[in-house]
């Protein structure tokens, strides 16, 4: 199997774009990529996305590649719910790891301002159930809210130790110029803020977002050759785990979170001590917090307590979504994986426009519903 690298990022701003199409916006992404690989042609394009249907259009790698006058390459969309931008990093790895491609383009793209907040929540709550959890009317949100009040339950967590994700996600995506959500708050400024699904707050909570990210894969062969300062894929893994919570053998962990972490680690020959900093998908800060103590950065039932003592801010190991994560960078949906790899990568390499980490090794970690289809990416410099 041949080494992959990611030798071109490219993303656009977060936010919401009305006067934007989705394929433009993919197209700033794909174009900022290729020209920070050294203009490499990609051979396939691999789009993903969760919700295009919901702006009545699917097709997407035909739409995008055609777009970006790439007609006659390769291609498809990869959906994994919210994961769908790391199952679509994992495809294009494939692609190259097997031969099959030297050169392949990841574009993760979404586009949801169009659509109201009930249209999009009911978008978001077809990553659950439909048989047996969507008929009762319960929301994405409401689910991840069952997980939160029996994981605050069971290890004795304040409300202030919980809210203190968020706030330092807004402290680091105050600096972070593609972020949505530029703004410092305060632990008590979660605790005042509106309940969405009790115990999850408005600011507990990532904002609706349109966005596109895109990365550049290829040989190691190509790599060396036109990029300076290429990172390689250490290790990929993803795992899969019920749909629904009702059936799951924890709620207070996600198995595929630790599977698919333990899968990306062995392929590397790394461990959590060795990475220096880390993407995680907080779509609510209990998602941050589960992820952390599952990806082995913290003990179980100490993840929050543990951020609320001042741990995984810069000066510790690792730093935790200098981004601003999903909370403050914004998610859109099936780009925010790609997103993640991008910024690890300028991490890596040293030019990351806002919170600098820098380091040797990081790792990104993105999740498809509440916690059934996850894929863990370890980059190394």
């Amino acid at each position: 199997m041949s080494k992959v690298y990611v030798v071109g990022v490219g993303m656009s701003n977060v936010g919401r774009f009305y006067e934007r199409s989705l394929r433009d916006l993919a197209a700033e992404a794909l174009f900022k990529a290729i020209d920070d690989s050294g203009n490499l042609t990609p051979e396939y394009v691999v789009v993903s996305n969760m919700l295009s249907s919901q702006a009545e259009q699917e097709n997407l790698a035909s739409l995008i590649a055609d777009y970006c006058g790439l007609r006659g390459s390769s291609g498809f969309k990869v959906e994994a719910a919210c994961g769908s931008g790391g199952a679509a990093v994992l495809v294009g790895y494939s692609l190259v790891a097997s031969g099959l491609a030297k050169v392949v383009a990841v574009v993760g793209v979404e586009k949801l301002s169009e659509r109201t907040t009930p249209e999009v929540a009911r978008g978001l709550a077809y990553a659950a159930d439909a048989d047996f959890e969507l008929p009762y009317g319960i929301s994405f949100s409401g689910l991840n809210a069952l997980v939160m009040r029996y994981y605050m339950m069971k290890y004795n967590v304040k409300r202030e130790e919980m809210s203190a994700w968020p706030v330092l996600m807004h402290e680091n995506g105050y600096y972070n110029p593609y972020a949505h959500l530029r703004m410092r708050i305060t632990v008590d400024d979660v605790i005042k803020s509106p309940v969405i699904a009790d115990p999850i707050r408005l600011l507990d909570s990532c904002p609706i977002s349109d966005g596109a990210a895109a990365v550049i894969l290829t040989s190691e062969e190509l790599a060396r050759k036109y990029n300076d300062t290429p990172v390689l894929i250490a290790g990929i893994g993803n795992a899969l785990d019920s749909t629904d919570i009702s059936s799951r053998y924890e709620l207070d962990t996600f198995l595929a979170s630790k599977l698919s972490a333990e899968r990306a680690f062995k392929l590397a020959k790394l461990s959590p001590k060795d990475v220096d900093v880390a993407e995680l998908h907080d779509a609510y800060s209990i998602n941050g917090v589960v992820t952390l103590e599952d990806v082995g950065f913290a003990p179980k039932g100490m993840g929050a307590k543990l951020v609320a003592e001042g741990r995984f801010r810069i000066g510790d190991k690792p730093v935790i979504n200098p981004s601003g994560g999903l909370k403050s960078r914004g998610h859109p949906v099936g780009a925010t994986g790609v997103y993640q790899v991008c910024e690890v990568v300028m991490q890596l390499r040293g030019d990351f426009p806002g919170v600098k980490v820098g380091g040797e090794v990081g790792l990104t970690q993105n999740i498809g519903g509440v916690g059934s289809n996850i894929t863990t990416i370890i980059l190394r410099r």
